[in-house]
């Protein structure tokens, strides 16, 4: 079994820039653009507890600002859980992280993100 510790340092920018893109939409009033970030930030960054958790509570802070109580309630648990399953290697691929989807589910990857995942050797 693979422990995940640190995120790669080439991989790294990309998550990011996400990150970044998150907060410019968001600044912005791009609700569904600042999501669409947080969840490419996710699905870079769910292999490394970190980085995961990191996001996770973006996500949850996201769901108090636009008053979503089902996206506040469903993050809980996978702010808690999620930075663990990430250290033993048990995410699923492509999983955006939102409380719309099942936490244990793989999803297909959009073609820029397995690029970047394949180039970066992740």
């Amino acid at each position: 079994m693979k422990i995940y510790t640190k995120i790669p340092k080439s991989l790294k920018p990309y998550y990011e820039k996400e990150l970044i893109n998150y907060a410019n939409e968001y600044s912005s009033g791009n609700i569904k653009g600042a999501w669409l970030h947080l969840e490419r930030a996710h699905i870079l960054g769910q292999r490394y507890p970190l980085e995961h958790t990191v996001v996770h509570w973006k996500m949850l802070l996201f769901g108090f600002k636009i008053k979503n109580r089902k996206e506040i309630i469903g993050q809980i648990p996978r702010l808690i859980f999620g930075g663990i399953k990430s250290f033993v290697g048990k995410v699923p691929l492509g999983n955006p992280g939102g409380a719309n989807v099942p936490p244990l589910k793989s999803f297909p990857l959009e073609i820029e993100l397995q690029n970047i995942l394949r180039k970066t050797d992740v």
